[in-house]
């Protein structure tokens, strides 16, 4: 468990040999996802709302609606904010010993609100080229009206903790001698052949940021 967890709610009790607090762990596990869930406490119930997410050095983005109320309710507040990556099913000897190979990584932290239009146009030029890289400059410029209706929020990546399980199953020494399969299935996410919509005029030319996506897991 390389370094010390930034704060006490970081630190990993179940399982801490799984844990590293770690940047550049932290770095592998977000810039190998893009879907996120924020949790937060919304008119004292708790929310967690899944959303795209995208990592500029330090920091952590997600955007959404103006008009959501949820998004600016967590506007300046405390959320914890959670990637998953789930590698593989872990099949024991015994159903207790069933686990799953993943990667995850926990934020703490204070959810801001990106302000000026410029400094708006260049996270979501960010977002953009972390979802379809080179596709931005290929777009119509983004207009006022449709910037209004953009919030974006970051939080910095202060208070973080990674977990992550790998390997074979670890069965009771007991049960090693049955004979019954055990071993990790993998699973893995990927992007399958771009679909045109019924409109496009360009169906028979896939643009090259798009095709890229192909070769890019996540």
């Amino acid at each position: 468990m390389p370094a010390s967890p930034p704060s006490a709610r970081t630190r990993v009790k179940r399982v801490h040999e799984r844990a590293t607090y770690e940047r550049d762990a932290l770095y592998d596990v977000l810039d190998a996802g893009m879907l996120c869930h924020v949790g937060y406490v919304f008119d004292g119930y708790p929310v967690v709302t899944p959303t795209l997410y995208w990592r500029e050095g330090d920091a952590i983005y997600w955007h959404g609606s103006s008009a959501s109320r949820a998004l600016r309710a967590s506007q300046d507040l405390e959320v914890c904010l959670t990637v998953t990556h789930l590698d593989g099913l872990v099949l024991a000897r015994s159903a207790f010993h069933h686990s799953a190979n993943y990667r995850s990584a926990m934020i703490f932290g204070t959810a801001h609100i990106v302000t000026g239009d410029a400094e708006k146009l260049a996270r979501l030029e960010a977002m953009m080229d972390r979802l379809c890289p080179d596709r931005w400059g290929a777009l119509r410029p983004v207009s006022a009206k449709e910037l209004k209706a953009t919030h974006i929020l970051w939080m910095p990546l202060d208070e973080a903790s990674v977990k992550i399980r790998s390997g074979a199953p670890v069965d009771d020494e007991a049960d090693m001698a049955d004979d019954v399969w055990a071993g990790v299935v993998p699973f893995a996410l990927g992007f399958g052949q771009p679909e045109p919509d019924d409109v496009t005029r360009a169906a028979g030319r896939v643009a090259p940021a798009v095709t890229g996506r192909l070769t890019r897991r996540s």
